[in-house]
């Protein structure tokens, strides 16, 4: 199996030894770096505790023949743009079950008209998790409400609309909520 992690961890800023620690139960660099390079086998086991400490999906550290990955041109900081050190890609965004997305045609708040926001489906006991964060909600009759979660209150949700001069919203128990994760942006 040909895996990534040797590229994720780059990318991420990590060191051997940083993920190493951060493995579960922790590991050394040196089986890291055995890892990243094949002179050891990866499990799956091992690929789920590295991934866990990447902080990405076991899949995305393994190469598939099938999924396209897009070079990395540049590196933008501070600074400005610079070529990167090493070449680099990254793998573009799987679709997963629990994603919807929400278009944007007129612009409001920090959203652009021409903006798709994806949004990852949560139930009920994680909507604590989604505090301060942009959340789509269903209400009755097929209609959303799309904005800030400021506050639970039971089974009550409060939210703030993007833009200036939007009003409080609140919607009571509803069965799911999407809580933004991306922003796609045409330039």
């Amino acid at each position: 199996m040909i895996t990534a992690i040797r590229e994720v961890r780059r990318a991420k800023g990590l060191t051997l030894e940083e993920v190493a620690q951060r493995c579960r139960p922790s590991t050394t660099a040196q089986t890291i770096g055995r890892l990243e390079t094949g002179t050891r086998t990866v499990s799956i086991g091992w690929l789920n505790r590295i991934a866990e400490a990447l902080g990405v999906d076991a899949a995305d550290l393994v190469t598939l023949p099938d999924r396209p990955d897009v070079p990395v041109a540049a590196v933008l900081d501070a600074d400005g743009a610079t070529a990167p050190r090493r070449a680099a890609t990254i793998a573009p965004p799987r679709l997963e079950p629990e994603l919807v997305a929400v278009t944007v045609s007129g612009s409001i708040g920090d959203y652009r008209a021409g903006d798709e926001i994806w949004c990852a489906r949560i139930a009920p006991d994680g909507f604590a998790g989604a505090m301060n964060r942009d959340v789509l909600v269903p209400r009755p009759a097929g209609r959303f409400v799309f904005g800030r979660l400021l506050a639970r209150d039971g089974t009550k949700l409060h939210l703030l609309p993007p833009g200036a001069g939007g009003r409080q919203q609140v919607v009571a128990e509803p069965a799911w909520i999407a809580v933004a994760t991306q922003l796609v942006r045409t330039l």
